[in-house]
């Protein structure tokens, strides 16, 4: 099914599959890292949680209408995918005040976006994914001015769907980072991953938290929380 390996980042490792031209195979990783990969850590299991969790997401947006390079899950940690090539931004949609913004601006956390605030990132780890504003990505990524368009309003598309999704599982999305990727048409849609590694997800009702901040901060047990955000998953489905 795979054949050579194209591309390893963080999280996952990336190969073309056997006997296509334009899929690919990801095959998720145990790691974890944080802080630009400055903290880095395995779990035993957290390579297939990942797989299982965003493959059920990506489906799920299917069903809504959102295209993305999703094709099927493969086994316990892989998934097959169309090719595209990555557009270098990072979309950030935020529903509430936390992380980041919160030191770069001097909001108060927990403060309500109403409506959501949508940031982008440039994707360069030797520059730490620097905050960038539309200028700058225009300049920077090969993306039209319609097409940075499309691509926040899909985000915020998402995140709409996205916040009914993990509300019927007892989850506030606080907010999360989306890719984007050029097909061979191209056209461009939803890429990479959407899992508790790209999502801050809270208890709705404890407020607490359901994703990689556990590991961030060294607050809970990772691979527990993922099992939590995928039971319930499973529970819906």
């Amino acid at each position: 099914m795979k054949a050579e390996l194209l591309y390893e980042g963080k999280a996952k490792k990336v190969y073309r599959r056997e006997g296509t031209t334009d899929q690919l195979v990801l095959s998720y990783k145990n790691d974890a890292t944080a802080f630009n990969g400055k903290r880095k850590a395995s779990f035993e299991g957290k390579g297939r949680l990942n797989n299982e969790i965003s493959s059920r997401i990506f489906t799920f947006l299917h069903k809504q209408g959102i295209e993305t390079h999703f094709i099927e899950r493969l086994n316990e940690t892989e998934q097959i995918v169309r090719q595209t090539e990555i557009v270098p931004l990072e979309v950030v949609v935020r529903n509430l005040a936390t992380g980041s913004i919160t030191q770069r601006l001097g909001i108060e956390e927990k403060t309500l976006f109403a409506p959501p605030i949508v940031e982008l990132f440039y994707k360069d780890d030797d520059l730490n994914d620097p905050l960038i504003n539309d200028q700058h990505a225009l300049f920077l990524s090969s993306v039209t001015e319609q097409e940075l368009r499309e691509i926040k309003e899909e985000a915020l598309k998402i995140n709409g769907v996205l916040t009914d999704l993990f509300q019927s599982i007892n989850l506030r999305l606080v907010d999360f980072k989306l890719e984007f990727g050029r097909l061979a048409c191209g056209s461009i849609v939803l890429s990479d991953e959407i899992s508790p590694d790209t999502c801050r997800l809270w208890d709705l009702n404890t407020e607490e938290k359901m994703d990689k901040d556990v590991f961030r901060q060294g607050t809970g047990d990772l691979l527990e929380v993922y099992n939590v955000i995928l039971q319930r998953l499973e529970d819906i489905s």
